[in-house]
């Protein structure tokens, strides 16, 4: 990448390189300067879907508060997610003896946290359009729900992209790549219930957190199961 290009240039360049799943020529050279690019890329870009996620208002006023929530909400959701998968995911490379490879490693899960919040940003003005049309509340809710998971796919198809060097050099990667996603997975789903409300319900007072946020959401669904089979 050309070092005399202005810095939006540079960032679009970096974001261009990434859909194409072009790597550095040395993808083993792991800079901090790398995690700052792609942490930076996240955090505007889950800011910005996040708000646009927060500016639901029905048939009421805008509600600045609960824009100003929900931009802070997305980023903070992804990277607290990926930073408390990181220890587990460290322990666990080192007892397959990937250890070598873990900077890589690290370098190519938020690669693909940056990437989720990119294409979401890129599908906002469909979220947008589809709140001027449908003024419903559910509905809201659903197509965020789409919207998030078109995303999801976009960012783990990536991420199988760029891993195929790592489990072309070592298969364990493959077995180690299904474990992060099943632990990130299970923590993602945990944070989400304890960040919600992330649209806010129009008809509710605007709150950060929603009353009995820090409960468990695996406890919450169960009990609801075990209600609807007694």
């Amino acid at each position: 990448m050309p070092e005399n290009l202005h810095p939006w240039l540079a960032t679009l360049a970096r974001i261009d390189q990434m859909l194409r799943g072009r790597r550095e020529p040395s993808p083993t050279a792991i800079r901090a300067s790398t995690f700052w690019h792609f942490s930076t890329m996240l955090t505007a870009a889950g800011c910005w879907y996040g708000a646009v996620m927060g500016a639901f208002n029905g048939t009421a006023l805008p509600r600045p508060a609960q824009i100003t929530f929900s931009s802070v909400k997305m980023p903070l959701l992804l990277l607290a997610t990926f930073w408390l998968t990181v220890p587990s995911f460290f322990v666990i490379n080192t007892l397959l003896g990937l250890r070598s490879d873990f900077a890589e490693s690290l370098k190519k899960l938020i690669a693909a946290q940056a990437i989720l919040t990119i294409v979401l940003a890129s599908l906002s003005p469909l979220t947008a359009f589809w709140y001027v049309s449908v003024p419903d509340y559910q509905d809201a809710i659903i197509f965020n729900a789409a919207m998030l998971t078109i995303a999801s796919a976009a960012a783990q198809w990536s991420l199988r992209r760029d891993y195929r060097p790592l489990i072309t050099r070592n298969p364990r990667h493959r077995w180690m790549l299904r474990a992060w996603l099943l632990i990130y997975s299970f923590v993602g789903i945990q944070m989400g219930w304890v960040l919600r409300p992330f649209i806010g319900d129009p008809a509710l007072p605007t709150t950060f957190f929603r009353k009995n946020a820090f409960t468990n959401a695996y406890a919450f669904v169960a009990h609801l199961l075990f209600e609807k089979l007694r």
